[in-house]
């Protein structure tokens, strides 16, 4: 074993890059579907042996630690590349206007993630010590580059790190007190522990030391997990009185989405599917007292439609409250039109209550930034049957019918952790619409439910997830899904509605974890550098 590791940390070149990107690569089966977080015991202890031979001898400053940046970029190339490669199936819905950009996006967009990791690989390179004590120099570089990624340029959190330590509802019950960044810094030290086990016996303290420290971690997540969900109760047993939702899931295929002979048909089997009887205990839309269609359900100018509010009105039971994702249209003074990505409450009688206006957008999805710039090379939005559209003025706590809370977060708003709820008026439900038809069958729908599962974690609040081709679901406040209809199918999720639970010591304090983490690291590491 401590030839192979010889070897890893001797390579050089072409061969040092390619164990990299291998490594890098691997590390994303930790994530969904597949969930081979064990997998990491093996790919960052290889990260930690190539960081070990990434020093330029004859180089001073930034020069000197610039393989260890190359080094990084590789593996983190290899894990988003392997992590992303679904958001190539977005391009292939309109081949002929946008297929020729899927080979660049699925490689450009890995590549600009891995520059992150780099700059991780730069900073842990910095800290470096000869001792079992780096453990915690690579995981304090790497979580800085992932809180990086997550806010950088409207940041893009997707595949953290610390999703990995949600493959069980044990292990992932920690972000409720340290948030998904923290379970980045407590996944990098316990995955990288193994590594100690080849150092030299004359570190024979710094080694225990590191073991214990990890082992203390992992005893700490797995048994604050075990003991959280004892309290807990059984999935579904708490549940908000006098409330029962059905998430209608269409399965609408995203070529035929904004196509005009198509809406009427969008509509109709949004209806039917909202008032199916499925049994004697569900009698249609009349069992339930609220119905949610997912993102952009309603292909069409909802206000402008009269014909289409009277016939929601007539499906809907007194006493039924609609929430469907549609967009909205806003005239400007000048004649200019503002065009929003939104989701309306609509009551019984087929009336408009309130509304939310999507705040966080996808960029090149929704709106393509720079675009004086980037339209004179041919690019444009994915999203061409509306224009481009404009952001919201940020998140908002709505009392829908029932005198419920609810937070609305739109498609990509629950990938950011710590951003999911309006600060001053804690919601009771966050509700997720979006439209996962641009991915097909891949494992990006799978990824962006673990997303949702975190973040009623994070926050002790349940998430009702309508999503137009999958996956539909109810989760509660303790990231377990109590409901849900599979990926590509047509049909309702029929639930009631989990409680919250009080709020989480993450929803209170945030990320301060991470300053008492790389406070803590700072003293490991000083104590590994003492001879």
């Amino acid at each position: 074993m401590r030839s192979v590791a010889d070897a890893v940390i001797l390579s050089w070149g072409w061969r040092r890059f390619l164990v990299a990107f291998v490594a890098g690569a691997l590390s994303a089966l930790s994530l969904a579907p597949i969930h081979a977080a064990p997998i990491l015991l093996l790919t960052i202890p290889v990260l930690v042996l190539l960081l070990d031979g990434a020093i330029a001898p004859a180089a001073h400053g930034v020069r000197r630690a610039r393989p260890a940046a190359a080094v990084g970029w590789w593996f983190g190339f290899g894990y988003f590349l392997a992590g992303l490669w679904w958001v190539g199936a977005a391009f292939l819905v309109d081949a002929e206007a946008f297929g020729w950009m899927m080979p660049f996006a699925v490689v450009a967009l890995p590549a600009g993630l891995a520059l992150f990791f780099a700059f991780g690989t730069l900073i842990a390179r910095f800290l470096w010590v000869e001792s079992p004590m780096r453990i915690f120099a690579l995981a304090v570089g790497l979580t800085t580059a992932e809180w990086l990624r997550g806010h950088v340029l409207t940041g893009f959190p997707w595949n953290l790190l610390g999703q990995a330590a949600g493959f069980t509802d044990v292990t992932a019950q920690a972000a409720s007190v340290v948030g998904v960044y923290g379970l980045t810094a407590l996944t990098l030290v316990v995955a990288a522990a193994p590594v100690v086990l080849l150092d030299a016996p004359r570190r024979r303290w710094t080694r225990q030391a590191a073991l214990g420290i990890a082992a203390l971690l992992l005893a700490a997540d797995v048994g604050y997990g075990v003991l959280r969900l004892a309290h807990a109760g059984a999935p579904g047993d708490a549940v908000i009185p006098d409330m029962r939702v059905r998430i209608v899931q269409p399965a609408i295929a995203q070529s035929l989405k904004w196509d005009p002979d198509e809406a009427k048909k969008t509509l109709d089997t949004l209806v039917e599917l909202s008032d199916l009887k499925t049994g004697p205990e569900t009698l249609g839309a009349i069992s339930f007292t609220h119905i949610i269609w997912p993102e952009t359900a309603v292909p069409f100018f909802l206000t402008e439609e009269p014909q289409a509010l009277s016939q929601i009105g007539d499906m809907l039971p007194v006493g039924t409250t609609l929430i469907t994702g549609a967009p909205r249209v806003v005239p400007g003074g000048d004649g200019a039109k503002q065009y929003f990505n939104s989701v309306y409450v609509v009551d019984d009688r087929g009336r408009i209550v309130d509304a939310y206006d999507k705040a966080h957008l996808v960029p090149f999805g929704e709106y393509l930034p720079m675009e004086d710039v980037l339209g004179r090379i041919g690019l444009k939005q994915l999203v061409q049957s509306v224009g481009g559209f404009s952001s919201g003025p940020g998140l908002r706590t709505l009392v829908i019918p029932g005198a419920i809370k609810v937070g609305f977060l739109i498609c990509y708003e629950i990938i950011f952790p710590g951003a999911a709820t309006a600060a001053e008026d804690r919601p009771s439900i966050l509700i997720n619409v979006t439209n996962d038809g641009w991915f097909g069958a891949t494992s990006g729908p799978y990824q962006h439910l673990d997303q949702a599962r975190l973040r009623a974690i994070e926050e002790g609040i349940p998430v009702l997830r309508a999503a137009n081709t999958g996956i539909s679901a109810v989760v509660d406040p303790y990231g377990r899904v109590v409901a849900q209809e599979g990926l590509g199918n047509r049909g309702t999720v029929d639930s009631t509605v989990p409680s919250p639970i009080l709020a989480t010591v993450f929803s209170d304090y945030g990320s301060y974890f991470l300053l008492t983490f790389y406070l803590f690291s700072a003293i490991f590491i000083a104590a590994g550098a003492r001879k």
